[in-house]
């Protein structure tokens, strides 16, 4: 009973009403009142710091305030992290793309043909193929022979690559003898032209001159790349009319013909064409 009184005895406290007055304190005029009771004041302060909580998480949660707050990652952080990574992988491409590009500038300066970068592979004694294996079948032998029989009659096959070349309109950069033709099978990836002394080299397309240097032996060398994956390699020169860089028209005079370099027996233009990376006959195309 006593509990139960004191419980009923604190809750009429807090429902006592109260008057807050606010006076004027020169004449003591009432300015402003309030009705209160002990349990209006805790149910509003209670409300007030539920709605300032709420708010204040809000406010963290939806501003770019919340970046103050440690273990918060910044909006802008993330966006720029992300603009690098993917300039990166640009990048990357970018230089894979450049490295396969020195190579093949550098293998067609040096004469190497397409084969020569990869290193041979061996193959594991284990798993190599039996000769019965690799021998043709019935049908495949007979294939073969129908296809060599078709091949007989055709006198000058060509791919399609070498197709669309045709249609490039090749301007002859020298007009002479060969002394030696393209020839793939013994490493010979040009044409050698002789000509008289002093005769003007001619660029055979449109282009830009992307070597113009000397080597010991090939003396002076001029590389000009055209369009379509193509470069035309001047070889053993005794002066060159164009630099790096120079812009290039197709009958235009880039070189005079000579006999620079170790690898050379006389005055002569050895011509390289390349096609995406690989040699092409040149007088597939033109005539000298």
């Amino acid at each position: 009973m006593a509990q139960e009184e004191n419980k009923e005895r604190l809750f009429e406290r807090l429902r006592y009403k109260y008057r807050l007055v606010v006076l004027n304190d020169d004449t003591f005029e009432e300015k402003l009142s309030f009705k209160l009771s002990r349990l209006n004041v805790f149910l509003s302060i209670g409300l007030s710091a539920i709605l300032l909580i709420a708010g204040t998480t809000f406010l963290i949660a939806l501003t770019p305030l919340r970046e103050y707050i440690p273990g918060y990652s910044s909006t802008r952080l993330r966006k720029q992290a992300l603009e690098l990574l993917q300039r990166t992988d640009s990048l990357n491409a970018q230089l894979v793309y450049q490295h396969r590009y020195l190579e093949n500038i550098q293998r067609i300066v040096e004469g190497r043909t397409e084969d020569s970068l990869d290193a041979p592979q061996t193959l594991d004694p284990a798993k190599q193929p039996s000769e019965q294996e690799l021998s043709p079948t019935t049908e495949e032998a007979s294939l073969r022979k129908k296809v060599e029989e078709e091949e007989r009659f055709n006198v000058n096959p060509r791919s399609e690559a070498a197709q669309d070349l045709e249609n490039l309109g090749f301007f002859t950069p020298l007009k002479g003898v060969v002394s030696q033709a393209f020839n793939k099978d013994n490493g010979h990836m040009a044409v050698d032209v002789l000509a008289p002394k002093n005769s003007a080299i001619k660029a055979c397309l449109d282009g830009y001159a992307l070597l113009a240097e000397w080597t010991a032996e090939t003396g002076h060398v001029l590389m000009v790349q055209h369009g379509n994956g193509l470069i035309s390699v001047y070889k053993h020169n005794s002066a060159l009319l164009k630099k790096q860089g120079d812009v290039v028209q197709a009958g235009e005079a880039i070189a005079i013909i000579g006999n620079s370099g170790e690898l050379t027996t006389g005055p002569h233009l050895h011509f390289e064409l390349w096609h995406e990376g690989k040699a092409v006959d040149p007088e597939l195309f033109m005539r000298f």
